[in-house]
């Protein structure tokens, strides 16, 4: 296998609008696309192809981190081919990889159809923002389109760490400092340790993994800056829970405290399949503000999913909420909303109540245009 090979899969599935790039022993080549999983060539990979695809993208250094960590990230730049994501593992003892594609032009949030809230919190001067959802579902997109809004609004200097970088951005209205993990410094824990002391006005975290770093980007916002983060949760609920069980059970009520005095909200994702074929986000925002804030310096954080549903003249809202709209708005089928619902149930009844009501019934809550103001 060759360099050149690679790259023409590579742009095969750039030309069909893929989004993923599968290698795996005893497969062929497999792209994800919006038509779904679909073979790029009848090539059936070994390990000696799989071998040279490693090779064929990483230094010697590279290698050797690969083969003693068993698991590898990189970002790749193959020039007309585009920007892409790395992820190499072991399984069953053979070589393996998934490489994303990473769209180089940064989308608006008018182009990702994100209301302009998030822009507003990400000009934010200080406080700590955290983006969840899973893997692919968008989270580094809409961050970087975040950034982007503030470097064209306020001036000041951003930097950014990430495992790889995905984004690469201009300077505008800011100075960017773009610093990747395991190329420009040795891990999250690394960085974060000294970035203070290169005077940010605000710091993205690229993904929160321990509370190591939980530790640091609240630091960052406690000291009067803003700290912006991605962490794996499917909702917000999940990722208060998840940064408090990050900690030791002594830890927890001051973790909770420190979360209550500083966070500005928590913005969750998922990519729904629309009726065309294409993608939408479907998002929960949670802000916090009045009650919100005090559910969570208690701990309950079970409590906080019905203030969100109350509060969207904020705009706040559930992912019930927003596959409600998307379904009312036609973009989704029923049975792909239910089926990515929190409460399949509440979000049937809703449905039902609002086909009865000849389409007078509850309206699409509209975020689009609504400010922190």
């Amino acid at each position: 296998m060759s360099q050149s090979l690679l790259l023409q899969w590579l742009l095969d599935m750039v030309a069909r609008k893929g989004s993923d790039m599968y290698l795996t022993f005893g497969a062929p080549p497999i792209m994800r696309g919006d038509e779904g999983m679909v073979p790029l060539s009848e090539d059936i990979l070994d390990d000696d192809l799989l071998a040279q695809a490693v090779g064929d993208i990483t230094t010697p250094d590279q290698q050797a981190e690969f083969d003693t960590e068993r698991e590898f990230n990189m970002a790749l730049d193959l020039g007309p081919a585009g920007r892409f994501r790395v992820n190499m593992f072991k399984q069953r003892q053979h070589s393996g990889m998934v490489i994303r594609q990473i769209t180089t032009k940064i989308p608006t949030l008018e182009q990702l159809r994100l209301p302009t809230l998030l822009g507003e919190l990400c000009c934010e001067k200080r406080g700590l923002i955290i983006v969840v959802g899973g893997t692919g579902s968008g989270k580094s997109t809409s961050l970087a389109a975040m950034i982007d809004y503030r470097n064209k609004k306020e001036a000041g200097h951003i930097i950014t760490i990430e495992d790889p970088i995905e984004y690469v951005h201009e300077h505008h209205k800011c100075l960017i400092t773009q610093r990747e993990v395991g190329v420009d410094t040795k891990s999250f824990d690394a960085a974060l340790k000294n970035a203070l002391r290169q005077k940010p006005d605000s710091i993205l975290v690229g993904e929160i993994r321990d509370h190591l770093v939980m530790e640091h980007a609240m630091n960052i916002a406690e000291t009067g800056h803003l700290a912006m983060a991605t962490l794996h949760a499917n909702n917000a609920n999940q990722a208060i829970e998840r940064i408090i069980n990050f900690f030791d059970r002594s830890a927890q009520n001051q973790v909770l405290l420190n979360l209550s005095l500083n966070l500005r909200g928590i913005m969750s994702q998922r990519l729904i399949r629309t009726k065309s074929g294409g993608r939408r986000a479907a998002l929960e925002i949670m802000l916090n503000q009045g009650l919100i804030k005090d559910l969570i310096r208690k701990g309950e954080v079970k409590q906080i999913k019905p203030v969100m549903a109350e509060n969207t003249e904020q705009g706040m809202q559930t992912f019930d909420q927003a596959l409600f709209n998307l379904w009312k708005e036609g973009e989704v089928d029923e049975e792909v909303a239910l089926a990515e619902a929190d409460s399949p149930g509440d979000l049937k009844m809703l449905m039902q109540r609002e086909k009865l009501a000849g389409g007078d019934g509850l309206k699409a809550v509209d975020t689009s245009n609504l400010s922190l103001g």
